[in-house]
């Protein structure tokens, strides 16, 4: 099945990461990469809002750590785990919002990658993250 950024209201300029299916049914998300620096996109649905009528807390951690976890690994098909994730909620985002991750990595290790992100409504930050993520041997 292919997922396309359009049929989801997000710009064609963002890619689909294919084979995460947790990611699809949660998202699904899309991302692009700057550089070493990832971008990362999510129209926000009416499924992926709470009792209060923003997104899920969840929701957003969930892309956080995908932003953070696309820093890590470049944007290719380098296996990673997420051993430490932190994340500050500043704002909600609401159905129909077009969230963007902008991630950026801090330093690299041999095994671990340190990085943050920021998840962004218009130009309000309304998610800070950081992570340490670890590269995995595929």
């Amino acid at each position: 099945m292919s997922i396309k950024p359009g049929d989801y209201d997000v710009p064609e300029i963002y890619r689909h990461w294919p084979g995460d299916t947790a990611e699809d049914a949660i998202g699904p998300f899309f991302f692009r990469m700057e550089g070493e620096h990832p971008r990362s996109a999510f129209r926000a649905r009416q499924q992926h809002c709470n009792a209060h009528g923003s997104v899920h807390g969840g929701i957003l951690m969930t892309l956080a750590d995908y932003t953070l976890c696309l820093g890590a690994n470049g944007g290719e098909q380098q296996y990673v785990a997420t051993v430490s994730c932190n994340n500050e909620f500043i704002a909600p985002a609401q159905q129909g919002d077009l969230i963007l991750g902008q991630g950026e990595v801090l330093r690299r290790g041999k095994s671990l990658v340190f990085v943050r992100c920021d998840l962004r409504v218009d130009e309000q930050i309304i998610v800070s993250s950081s992570a340490v993520i670890k590269l995995l041997r595929s």
